[in-house]
């Protein structure tokens, strides 16, 4: 780990940025990544910065044996209390409790043997705990075997029917033959619940983990050609003896540090408020990666405005060919964008080839008859163009929540999830007024909610852990459709003043921290005296009764085309004859991913 770390210092050197001498070098390294303004919130908040948790990464990835080799050196230090055992999560092991293994552990340059109580968990009790003001070195060494992933994702409709779940991880670890999804692969400490026990991991539904904040110092050697993308301020590249290139990262007070490697890609830049964004996405995909770069940077520039400033000097947007109809994956400083989205907005039909009977889709064409040209598919280009701004807008305000106001996404997804997707709906009327954005919430919460219910599902409470969910369509019906529709009548009831005082508190308050279920309800409480009860009364039924079909309307076909695009063109159902509505009636499964 030394010789990666001394490299690391000397790279500072050479661009010109000195450790600082009232700190540690390596978290005067990892503070780059922090505005200097946000260095002073952040010690508010969380304390000493020196005391925050360290990673110390060195990798070699070899794309074509799909594998990932190195160490990792993770410090704890003592704060409040003893340490008595560590815990490392990985998430990777959800799905095979071998795709990741650690050996060769070290606890202060001593051997150890590491528990495994579960596939994603490693534990180490330590004979004598370490007292407060120490701390605890664990150093072992990894490697990783990355299961193939299906190029391209699989489009966006894979995955989204109503089955039973299986577990997934939307392709974040996993490898194609220009891209490689190393999310996960770093061992990280969990939070500790108020008995001392890991909080959960994985259950096959939604995302797969959130940590404290942290400094990370990364090493990480790929091939010629290929190029690594991570969190954090890129500290340079040096091209290595035998050809290939070793990458160097540094991040501050982050909470996950994902790791992606690609080959053939390019890169747009812009800058929002001193943060450099960057758009990276297949060569291909030129046209597509720079307007995800103006969308990126639109939607940050709106919520640093009224959400507060990012704290991050470098943000970067990746495409990546995510699966199991996943749009986009957030983590902090960085995102992820499917490329399946790429190339739908282009064409189309790339989003159905391979789940929906094309022969049965030209039926419904023709029986349309002269509305054929507004019929869903020609409007779907339109739609998925809207999808895209608003998908890049979500993942963009989940570097508010879940990544600055941390939450548990396993136990709580109601709580990052309602909020990031109502704040992408806020950019909307932000940027293309209110109009646009009521028809985007009908499009993107009320439709989903709608077609899950056609399908057959059933309405039930929104605020459960994401492995009491029976499948993703269900999850994303109540979690992303239902429940963020809590903050539109919370918002109608207190206010478009109280409303955003609220949000932006909740904010304030909780940055760098954790938040819990009520808190965001208690702050617009603060903002509004007298409908303490009455926001609660909301919270309650919209995220813990089955009210949908009261709140939403009773689902029908007309708010599953606007969904499905065809809204736009003046096309309704009641304008459909008898046989263009059973046939469009009987390729909404195929649509809706069943």
């Amino acid at each position: 780990m030394r010789p990666a770390l001394l490299s690391l210092l000397s790279w500072c050197l050479l661009l010109g940025q000195p450790a600082r001498a009232d700190i540690p070098p390596e978290v005067a390294l990892s503070l780059q990544h922090l505005k200097p303004a946000e260095r002073e919130r952040a010690a508010k908040a969380l304390g000493p910065l020196e005391e925050l948790p360290r990673y110390r990464v060195q990798l070699d990835v070899n794309p074509e044996t799909r594998e990932a080799t190195g160490r990792v050196q993770v410090e704890v230090l003592a704060r409040e209390q003893p340490i008595k055992e560590l815990y490392l999560r990985l998430t990777p092991n959800a799905l095979g409790g071998k795709r990741v293994v650690l050996s060769d552990a070290r606890m202060n340059t001593a051997p150890i043997v590491l528990e495994q109580p579960e596939p994603t968990l490693y534990r180490h009790r330590l004979a004598e705990p370490m007292p407060v003001g120490m701390a605890v070195v664990l150093d072992v060494a990894v490697r990783a075997v990355v299961p193939r992933g299906e190029k391209g994702g699989g489009g966006l409709l894979a995955g989204a029917g109503g089955g039973k779940k299986g577990p997934g991880d939307h392709g974040a670890f996993s490898s194609t033959e220009d891209f490689v999804s190393l999310v996960g692969v770093v061992p990280q400490v969990p939070p500790l619940d108020d008995k001392g026990q890991p909080w959960a991991g994985p259950q096959g539904i939604g995302d797969l983990a959130l940590y404290a904040p942290a400094h990370v110092l990364a090493s990480i050697t790929v091939p010629s050609g290929w190029v690594v993308h991570a969190t954090g301020a890129a500290m340079g590249e040096v091209p290595e003896r035998d050809g290939r290139v070793r990458y160097a990262f540094a991040a501050g007070a982050v909470r996950d540090f994902p790791i992606l490697v690609s080959k053939g890609y390019a890169v747009s830049t812009a800058t929002v408020n001193g943060v450099t964004v960057e758009s990276h996405y297949a060569a291909r995909n030129q046209d597509v990666g720079e307007r995800v770069l103006k969308y990126a940077t639109s939607a940050l520039a709106e919520f640093e405005k009224r959400l507060g400033p990012l704290p991050y000097t470098h943000f970067r947007v990746v495409e990546a060919p995510l699966s199991g109809g996943a749009g986009g994956m957030e983590f902090p400083g960085l995102i992820t964008v499917a490329t399946s989205l790429y190339r739908g907005v282009v064409d189309p039909l790339e989003m159905v080839a391979g789940h929906v009977d094309l022969e049965q889709l030209k039926e419904v064409m023709e029986a349309l008859g002269p509305l054929g040209a507004g019929a869903p598919m020609a409007q779907m280009g339109e739609t998925l163009e809207r999808t895209l701004e608003f998908t890049v807008a979500h993942e963009v305000a989940h570097q508010y929540f879940a990544g600055l106001v941390g939450s548990d996404p396993i136990n709580a997804p109601v709580v990052d999830e309602s909020l990031a997707q109502y704040a992408a709906l806020l950019y909307i009327e932000w940027k293309h007024g209110k109009k646009a954005a009521e028809s985007m919430r009908k499009e993107a919460l009320v439709a989903p909610y709608h077609m899950y219910r056609m399908s057959g599902g059933e309405d039930a409470r929104a605020d459960r852990p994401t492995g009491a969910f029976d499948g993703e369509m269900e999850y994303g019906a109540l979690v992303y459709g239902k429940a963020p529709l809590l903050h539109h009548a919370s918002r109608k009831l207190v206010g478009d003043a109280a409303f955003f005082q609220g949000l932006r508190s909740y904010v304030d308050t909780y940055r760098f921290k954790w938040t819990c279920k009520e808190c965001f309800t208690k702050e617009l409480a603060k903002a509004s005296p007298g409908n303490g009860k009455a926001l609660e009364r909301l919270r309650v039924r919209w995220w813990q009764e089955a009210r949908g079909d009261d709140d939403l309307g009773l689902p029908n076909l007309d708010s599953v085309m606007d969904r499905l695009g065809a809204g736009n063109s003046g096309l309704d159902a009641e304008a459909l004859d008898a046989q263009a509505k059973e046939l469009l009636e009987q390729l909404l499964p195929s649509l809706l991913g069943q």
